[in-house]
């Protein structure tokens, strides 16, 4: 739970920045939660940190949903939200198609940053991260392999 000053706006920016980084799931206005390991926990504790310098309040508690639905439903939307930054992935891969080599070896570079940072956020894996994946990996053969990126384009 934290309460950040509105004004000044900066530091209330860099904990929502940060917040989003980590992949938490917003459940009211100030009060977010993510699933209770080391990593989370010492994160957790950092933007707790990062608020109280703000001139704000935090705090950091350890909690159970109520009810085996409640839980669901918060990994639902943790797995929908992952989702959709992996299909928004995937269409960034397709504007790479037709573009010379360096600027797919540097897209594909900036890709798989990209599915990094989505993938320490995604605690309940959907199967868009498995289907990004892959087109990265053929996307990487592509380029390394010039015929794998011609290979089966005539058996559609």
């Amino acid at each position: 739970m934290y309460r950040v000053p509105r004004e000044p706006s900066t530091p209330r920016i860099a904990v929502w920045r940060r917040l989003r980084q980590l992949g938490v799931a917003q459940l009211g206005d100030g009060v977010v939660a993510l699933p209770a390991d080391a990593r989370t926990r010492e994160q957790l504790d950092w933007v707790a940190d990062m608020v109280i310098e703000a001139g704000g309040t935090a705090g950091v508690w350890l909690s159970r949903p109520g009810s085996l639905s409640q839980e669901r439903d918060l990994a639902a939307g943790m797995t929908a939200a992952r989702a959709e930054e992996y299909r928004e992935l995937i269409a960034l891969t397709e504007g790479l198609a037709g573009e010379p080599e360096p600027a797919r070896r540097r897209g594909l570079r900036r890709l798989r940053s990209q599915w990094r940072a989505i993938d320490r956020r995604d605690f309940f894996p959907p199967p868009e991260r498995e289907q990004a994946r892959r087109i990265l990996t053929d996307l990487a053969a592509s380029i390394t392999d010039p015929e794998a990126s011609s290979a089966g384009q005539g058996q559609r």
